[in-house]
């Protein structure tokens, strides 16, 4: 799917909404019964002398500030066309803040969603239509909040001289700000919940295993949660090797002056190669990951599921689900839908089946599964459905509460072919069904697509007011889990026999991802 530009603001007039907050007045737009404040710098630009260093929280100033444009994004790799967007702003104020509020006085008390995107942790920009927060904030009675984060190598690469994780550390930072300045824009500060999917979700167990919900928000959302995190070890030696494009060493010394733009591309030649590294690197170079989360011991401690499990996320509620057919947009746009070969989905499985025997497993586990059924399946179970099903075990395990989710309506655009894919509840959640880049998954309007986002968006503000979506706490007997669909329900985990072939054979060894 080519990449969506964001979208045009109006020009502030005097009408529009002021906010004023500890570091300064905010005008903003009005726009459909909604106050709307876009591009609020929450960090300084993470240039110059702060290039690679930890955020460092922006410093209020004199005057009323307009915010009614999108701060420019953070560099982003060449996937959908990313990086030609984000060359068509301009400026290095890429940590902003965006806040939609159906009522933004300072006593109203809001519920607060801060959504964070996902990108594979190489792309993401909060300007995107599909992030609107509008109708989610207008109909759901909450304060939306998005924002921009470091991604690639600005944001995770490990750089000798720098500090690990700096993508994560700009989410922390952004949440402080929300906790500071919120209320002015008539949301309530003990009432935060974030959301996010895929490279978002992944951001938010890692929060949960930094020890940051506590404070920062008393619930989560994680949608397709991946399971990728490196070691120090593994993420030196893809660092190294995407300094080499340059000629460089994987140094702040070394990258400091290097363009944004040029380091970024550097980033999308290493990932253009990265089937050469599968001897190496192993399953990230199969899945072709340059970047993830890195468990340093400093900044993120543990595996979200190590740490879970032992009680870092049991005072903040958690939703986290998975879409059925997760890899479905990846085979379609990799040109693989009906191409998978015998020979494709064993090597699929030789290099992702859990244990010794998790080929084998898979085929004995599916009889009657043909070959892309078999790579769908397992590409499925190790990226995101694995993941995300035992991130609300480990929850459960260690003394929290959550809920588990499965997308499984098929998405009906270009003739059904993406089935329940990944990114398929992010339109579904937003309610923004017909902008942006996911529009190509829902084509033409249907009362369907409606029906079904309004019970997301119904589950997701009724979670963040009040701790409850709606339909039973997971437990590691019953499995229950809620279906959206069509007809929807809560049932046992549908995906049993991928529940009991990770659970028996392999899970232990799946979130932390070694050479």
């Amino acid at each position: 799917m080519p990449g969506t530009a964001p979208q045009q603001q109006p020009s502030p007039s005097p009408s529009d909404p002021v906010v004023r907050t500890a570091a300064g007045a905010l005008r903003g737009s009005s726009e459909g019964g909604v106050a709307v404040f876009r591009g609020i710098p929450y960090a300084e630009p993470p240039v110059g002398a702060l290039r690679f260093a930890a955020p460092r929280a922006v410093r209020g100033g004199g005057g009323t500030r307009d915010a009614v444009a999108f701060g420019p994004p953070p560099p982003q790799a060449g996937v959908f066309g990313m990086d030609t967007l984000a060359r068509a702003s301009t400026g290095d104020d890429w940590l902003t803040v965006n806040v939609w509020s159906p009522d933004a006085a300072p006593g109203a008390g809001l519920p607060v969603l801060v959504w964070i995107q996902g990108g594979a942790y190489v792309i993401g920009m909060s300007g995107l239509p599909e992030y609107d927060g509008g109708r989610l904030a207008r109909e759901g009675g909450v304060v939306v909040v998005t924002f921009n984060y470091r991604v690639g190598i600005e944001g995770f690469a490990r750089i000798e001289g720098a500090p690990d994780n700096r993508g994560l550390l700009d989410q922390v930072t952004a949440l402080e700000w929300v906790r500071d300045h919120i209320r002015a824009f008539g949301g309530d500060p003990d009432r935060v919940t974030v959301f996010g999917q895929s490279a978002g979700g992944g951001s938010i167990a890692a929060l949960l295993a930094m020890g940051h919900g506590g404070g920062l928000f008393r619930g989560a959302v994680a949608q397709s949660v991946p399971g990728t995190f490196f070691t120090p070890e593994l993420a030196a030696d893809i660092a190294t090797a995407c300094a080499s494009e340059l000629g460089l060493r994987p140094t702040t010394g070394d990258l400091w002056a290097v363009d944004p733009a040029t380091l970024a591309a550097a980033g999308d030649a290493l990932t253009a190669k990265l089937g050469q590294w599968v001897g190496r690197w192993g399953r990230p170079a199969y899945r072709t990951i340059p970047f993830a989360p890195v468990v340093d011991g400093d900044v993120l401690p543990a595996t979200p599921w190590q740490a879970l499990a032992a009680g870092a996320g049991r005072d903040v509620a958690l939703i986290v689900g998975h879409t059925r057919d997760e890899q479905r947009l990846f085979t379609v746009v990799e040109g693989l839908l009906g191409e998978v070969t015998e020979e494709r989905a064993a090597g699929a499985l030789d290099a992702l089946a859990p244990g010794p025997e998790g080929a084998r497993r898979y085929r004995a586990a599916f009889p009657a599964a043909g070959p892309q059924e078999l790579y769908e399946l397992v590409n499925s179970d190790w990226l995101f459905r694995m993941p995300s099903l035992h991130l609300a075990r480990a929850q459960t395990e260690g003394g929290g509460r959550a809920h588990l989710f499965e997308l499984t309506w098929p998405a009906p655009g270009m003739d059904g072919i993406f089935g329940a894919c990944h990114g398929l509840d992010v339109p579904l959640v937003f309610g923004n069904l017909a902008h942006g880049q996911t529009t190509a998954l829902l084509g033409e309007a249907s009362l369907a697509a409606e029906e079904l986002s309004a019970r997301f968006r119904d589950a997701w503000t009724t979670f963040a007011a009040h701790g409850d979506p709606g339909w039973p706490p997971y437990d590691t007997t019953r499995h229950l889990t809620r279906l959206f669909d069509t007809h929807p329900a809560v049932t046992p985990y549908p995906e049993e026999a991928s529940r009991l072939l990770w659970q028996e054979h392999g899970f232990d060894a799946l979130p932390l991802i070694t050479r």
